[in-house]
């Protein structure tokens, strides 16, 4: 028996939920619910050592770096979730925020557990993605021990990129490893050693806030809306010309005229329509600060 595995918490049985199966549904729901509602607490005692990691973020994404995420089983899953909805989001490359797991896109739909052991295959990973000491490479692993996470940290580590770690048990052996090691300890599971229900939530508390609040940072939002939402589809068409609506206070045929002049840029339109400029002066004025619209406003109009 692996000592190291038998003394993590994600493994110990749940006092809890010994008899979960005599209960009846609704009792099982209401112990689901209990335990789940106890995750947020546990990220929120990470918070410092978030606040370290969004910083180092903000710093090399804003001087051209590049964010991997590396895990594997649910944990590379929730990796790869996050790391997908950045483009749309936030308007980003594909590339700048990339998600990355042990056996490859045949692991999203099957389990291919014995990746996760496979330390060469994470030092390959990191050699293929071209990672260099402008980027930040997160290694999500709730046990804190997957081989693949750890080697393919290591290597990262030995080229100079910054090292996060996103785990759910105290003394893993990621973090010798990491520049900054997250560890929201949610306790036994519902379910012995199922990390995919109160770990898995935790883990993704920990990269929306890593994603979300680094892109703040970077000026992806005015406000709470997300200017740089790409509108793709007729969904997001109408969700752009409410942005614009509530972001500047005209009206429906207004945002629309203008979302249209910027070629579909939310804040573009919004940079326009604030400020009067065309849209080639207004895209001028958003690189010139560095893409914050809030920051443009303030400087051609001194009013937002």
């Amino acid at each position: 028996m692996d000592e190291y595995l038998s003394g993590l918490t994600t493994e110990e049985i749940n006092e809890k939920t010994l008899m979960i199966d005599e209960c009846t549904t609704e009792q099982m729901l209401h112990l689901m619910n209990e335990q789940d509602a106890t995750v947020p607490a546990a990220v929120g005692a990470e918070i410092p050592q978030i606040m370290k990691a969004v910083d180092i973020l903000h710093h090399a994404l804003k001087n051209g770096g590049r964010m991997f995420y590396v895990g594997a089983g649910s944990s590379g899953r929730l990796g790869v979730l996050d790391a997908s909805e950045c483009p749309p989001t936030f308007g980003v490359d594909a590339m700048l925020v990339q998600g990355h797991i042990a056996g490859g896109d045949v692991a999203l739909r099957f389990a291919v557990e014995g990746f996760e052991d496979n330390a060469e295959e994470g030092v390959a990973l990191i050699e293929r993605c071209g990672v260099t000491d402008k980027d930040v490479v997160i290694g999500i692993t709730a046990s804190g021990s997957a081989q693949f996470v750890i080697a393919a940290l290591r290597k990262a580590k030995e080229i100079g990129a910054a090292t996060i770690g996103v785990v759910n048990n105290k003394n893993s052996k990621l973090a010798p490893v990491c520049d900054v090691c997250i560890a929201p300890v949610v306790g036994p599971e519902v379910i012995m050693g199922s990390t995919r229900l109160k770990a898995g939530t935790a883990q993704k508390l920990v990269l929306n806030m890593l994603t979300t609040c680094t892109m703040v940072k970077l000026g992806k939002t005015y406000n709470n809306l997300m200017v740089d939402m790409k509108a793709s589809n007729i969904k997001l068409r109408d969700r752009s010309v409410r942005i614009i609506r509530a972001a500047s206070g005209v009206d429906d045929a207004t945002a629309i005229a203008h979302l249209e002049a910027a070629s579909m840029n939310c804040k573009l339109a919004i940079m326009m329509i604030k400020t009067g400029m065309n849209a080639a002066d207004a895209e001028q004025a958003l690189q010139q600060s560095e893409g914050s619209l809030k920051r443009a406003i303030r400087t051609f109009v001194q009013v937002v």
